[in-house]
């Protein structure tokens, strides 16, 4: 069977000193139009970035992203994924660790916010949309959805298009977390089509009045 031609190619050297110093960790090498993904074990993600950014040949200094797939197939495992960037030898690496698959299965992995700063918002936004959870990360709640927000996680394959709750439903939960406390009026004007508004705020709303600032 021939090989496509966006696959295969050279390996990032990277590959092969992991493979040399953590000997049975890297489950799964991949190179798809010239980059390299590399499938580790969750338990062993937080040690290999480490290694990564400290070593002198190594020195992976940027934090790309921290993001998740999941497949359709309910078998097929939620995969949390890394993009790690070296400036100093102009690498570019993916890192992989497959969570588990099918319900219940437990979604979590150590948090690599002690090694790149960088991960804080986007560890959060992971767990936001997808339900991970990153163990050691010091403020992990959602970041794009608000605070008590309960339809689950928006991007995994079993939420639906539309939501789990009515938009009127939707806005009185967003109303009892007290927006006004966080947000300008101005910036909550275009909730004022809304009937479901209380009429002091709609009042408030046409009036010009900014408060939360």
């Amino acid at each position: 069977m021939s090989v496509p031609p966006h696959r295969g190619g050279p390996e990032n050297p990277s590959a092969a000193a992991l493979r040399e110093r953590f000997p049975g960790a890297v489950g799964r090498v991949d190179v798809v139009w010239g980059e390299t993904s590399i499938v580790l074990p969750p338990e062993r993600v937080r040690e290999i970035v480490q290694w990564l950014h400290d070593d002198p040949a190594q020195r992976y200094d940027y934090l790309c992203d921290v993001t998740a797939v999941e497949f359709r197939d309910p078998e097929e495992p939620l995969t949390v994924v890394w993009h790690l960037r070296s400036l100093p030898h102009r690498r570019f690496l993916r890192l992989k660790a497959e969570l588990g698959a099918g319900a219940g299965a437990p979604l979590e992995v150590d948090s690599v916010w002690s090694v790149y700063k960088a991960a804080d918002w986007l560890e959060r936004e992971c767990y936001d949309m997808f339900g991970i959870r990153f163990r050691g990360h010091p403020d992990l709640r959602r970041i794009l959805m608000w605070e008590q927000y309960h339809e689950g996680y928006p991007l995994r394959k079993d939420f639906p298009l539309r939501g789990r709750f009515s938009r009127s439903e939707q806005l009185r939960q967003a109303l009892a977390a007290h927006p006004e406390s966080r947000y300008s009026l101005e910036e909550l004007s275009i909730a004022d089509a809304s009937e479901d508004l209380p009429e002091a705020m709609r009042q408030r709303l046409r009036s010009g009045e900014r408060t939360g600032e």
